[in-house]
């Protein structure tokens, strides 16, 4: 049984349709990221969950319990879901211990009988008890958000949101965070979902991404599913690098200007628009005598690896491709570009229409974020 349900749900403030009848679905026990950029309704899909906002249509199920239906939203005080907002919301003027036990029955009054727990919940989130008796300006960001997440889970929330919990720290105190927290939710058997904007986030942290944009979500799936086969470039170009190229499908295979490139199932046999990611392509040296697919423009030095700029033949925009530092190509090499898997070959049109907003850049459009 899913732990949670949300059925078609719709929301708009003014004029302004935020949730475009949204459903998804979060197994017992598993973790959701959803991603997508400022302004796409994520949060507010939390808040509606939460009880901090009603919808305008839909149903929420926690279990086997409906917390929100037509003409029924129940107080958030009595669904039994924690929540870690973005700042971690500490009380300032508490200890860490009296932070925790605010999440506990009898709150502060009960502190001194929830110490075993309290102690239990710092060490479920890598911090000692020893934690107990500072206060939130001693601790560090990541602390903070760890005692945060201590406070939500005191009560045993059948499931646990996660506001963009670290993007106000700094990228490697998030990373660290994000797997201790990832670890404690995951060792705790507690549902979660994540929202976040963070492409590299949502897709490390979660079992499902479901991609978001303009209310409604573009594609649900496991994050290999989700960046691998994208749905649509809308969700190739969000959560990440592209290179895209125009081709002919026939027989499964693309021919291009990397050559014939095999292309996933499903692919139709049309012009298209194909995408590789670029780690797909590897990048060698032609051999003496050999002609090569295309010339090194540029070299960016980057420690253990480079990034090339290589202009294709026949085509006047670049595309830029990763490969090891060591024995690398330098500008002026020809080249020969070796595509590793299949591509994802996109309706011409309708690619054409999706990929006018998000592209990164008019100036390069082979190569997108």
């Amino acid at each position: 049984m899913s732990r949670l349900v949300v059925s078609q749900i719709s929301k708009t403030f003014g004029r302004t349709q935020v949730l475009d009848g949204i459903s998804l679905e979060v197994p017992d026990g598993s973790s959701t990221a959803v991603v997508g950029s400022s302004g796409c309704g994520k949060t507010t899909l939390l808040r509606v969950i939460a009880g901090f906002e009603t919808p305008d249509a839909g149903s929420v199920a926690v279990g086997a319990e409906t917390v929100v239906r037509e003409g029924f939203s129940m107080p958030p005080n009595r669904r039994n879901i924690g929540y870690v907002a973005q700042d971690g919301a500490l009380f300032p003027h508490l200890t860490v211990g009296q932070n925790i036990a605010y999440g506990l029955n009898g709150g502060l009054a009960g502190r001194r009988r929830h110490q075993d727990r309290i102690a239990e919940l710092l060490e479920m989130v890598s911090l000692g008890a020893g934690y107990a008796v500072r206060r939130p300006h001693e601790l560090s960001g990541g602390q903070q958000q760890r005692v945060a997440l201590a406070r939500a889970m005191a009560r045993k929330p059948e499931i646990m949101l996660l506001d963009e919990p670290f993007s106000a720290l700094d990228t490697g105190l998030r990373a660290a965070t994000r797997q201790a927290v990832a670890d404690t939710l995951r060792a705790a058997g507690m549902t979660s979902i994540l929202v976040t904007h963070d492409q590299e986030e949502a897709l490390s942290f979660a079992d499902q991404v479901a991609v978001m944009c303009t209310g409604r979500f573009t594609q649900v799936g496991s994050p290999e599913q989700v960046y691998a086969a994208p749905a649509d470039l809308f969700t190739a170009q969000f959560l990440g690098d592209c290179v895209l190229l125009d081709g002919v499908v026939e027989s499964g295979v693309a021919a291009c200007a990397l050559g014939r490139v095999p292309v996933q199932a499903g692919a139709p046999a049309a012009a298209v628009r194909i995408m590789v990611r670029p780690e797909q392509l590897v990048a060698h040296i032609a051999a003496q005598g050999e002609p090569g697919t295309g010339t090194v423009r540029g070299v960016e030095f980057r420690g253990a690896d480079v990034m090339l700029t290589i202009v294709l033949d026949g085509m006047s925009d670049p595309i830029q491709v990763r490969r090891v530092s060591v024995g690398a190509p330098v500008a002026g090499d020809r080249v020969d570009l070796e595509v590793l898997g299949a591509a994802v070959a996109f309706d011409s049109e309708q690619s054409a229409a999706a990929g006018r907003p998000v592209a990164s850049s008019a100036e390069a459009p082979l190569l997108t974020r």
